[in-house]
């Protein structure tokens, strides 16, 4: 029976009233309660307390002093609706056009970006997830972890188009045939995910401490043979169906990834760094090609060493990973890439065992 993950809830309307209040200045229960005249103190007291459970807010000040103000984490967890927000052409929607340099520091102020229950469902599903591991034999095993890395290969790579179906991937896994009518550069595609999933496999603690070495490995193994150089991004980039821009020289992108290298080695949770490698390598664009798939072998990496089961991404909806990468790229709003990541754990754990 699958669990069911306590996802950040929706705020109500008067939640969403209070933030926007606190974002234009910090108040006292007695300032909140003059706003709403018709609501008992025990139920504002009783918001208050979820937005500071949420991270969403922080207290100030003590006793009769004491006032609430946004937290800086604040626009990075709260829900938005993903729906309403892409009704709005790309050219009508208010974005953070540029890099936003203070990105590290606002994850690292987030110190998780999961709460209790996110994480006591995540250890649940984990645990059930490596007692049928320890109970099963080798050859269950061997046969489960080759499905994964045919299941992470096709979606990964059909995630960034390629037309290979599950079945010709298996062929190609398997037996090393190419499917008619494919591209050469597909086939390389694939294969390339299982060759880097096959690499992290060998020694997944290496990856306990991350380095611009380790992530420019993974990268070389994942566009071999693509003609895509494994170096930073000298030149300027745009991006297909949004308008943020990500940084635009080789020393910026190098010191981005230092920032990110940084931060990754200072979160201690290896799904706190799963996330975030998932949002960063992305909207950092340090490559001319090949950084999301970059980003996602890297959170399987920073999920293995922890002792984690990795994501295949197998039933994500390709649409909607897309929207939620955008979403971070121009709103710096990780709820909806944190609500596929859950879905995607939850089915990694309930359906694979490596």
């Amino acid at each position: 029976m699958s669990l069911k993950f306590g996802y950040m809830p929706e705020l109500n309307k008067r939640q969403s009233y209070i933030l926007k209040e606190l974002q234009r200045q910090s108040q006292s229960i007695a300032d909140l309660q003059l706003l709403f005249s018709d609501v008992k103190k025990i139920t504002l007291n009783r918001d208050i307390k979820s937005l500071l459970e949420l991270g969403l807010i922080e207290k100030i000040g003590q006793a009769r002093a004491t006032k609430y103000q946004i937290a800086k984490v604040s626009n990075l967890l709260v829900p938005i609706n993903v729906a309403e927000y892409f009704k709005d052409d790309i050219d009508e929607r208010k974005i953070k056009t540029g890099f936003n340099l203070e990105i590290f520091q606002i994850f690292k102020e987030a110190k998780s970006l999961f709460t209790e229950l996110e994480i006591r469902n995540f250890e649940q599903l984990n645990s059930a997830y490596r007692q049928r591991y320890l109970k099963a034999n080798k050859i269950s095993r061997d046969k489960e972890l080759e499905r994964f890395t045919i299941e992470l290969s096709w979606k990964s790579s059909k995630i960034e188009g390629n037309t290979y179906s599950i079945l010709d991937t298996e062929v190609l896994i398997k037996s090393a045939k190419r499917a008619e009518n494919k591209s050469e550069e597909e086939a390389f595609m694939i294969l390339n995910h299982k060759e880097a999933f096959d690499y992290i496999l060998k020694e997944p603690t290496y990856y306990s401490e991350w380095s611009l070495k380790k992530i420019l490995e993974l990268h070389s193994l994942l566009t071999q043979g693509l003609g895509v150089e494994n170096k930073l991004r000298p030149h300027p980039v745009a991006i297909t169906g949004t308008n943020y821009r990500p940084l635009d020289n080789q020393w910026q992108i190098e010191e981005a990834l230092h920032g990110f290298v940084e931060l990754i080695n200072y979160l201690k949770s290896g799904l706190d760094r799963a996330l975030a490698t998932l949002a960063l390598l992305s909207y950092i664009q340090a490559f001319e090609d090949g950084n999301k798939r970059t980003s996602r072998l890297t959170a399987n990496a920073c999920l293995l060493a922890d002792g984690y089961c990795p994501l295949s991404f197998r039933s994500i909806d390709e649409n909607e990973y897309k929207k939620a990468v955008l979403l971070f790229y121009e709103q710096n709003n990780i709820s909806y890439l944190k609500q596929l990541f859950i879905e995607q754990f939850e089915f990694a754990a309930n359906n694979y065992l490596l």
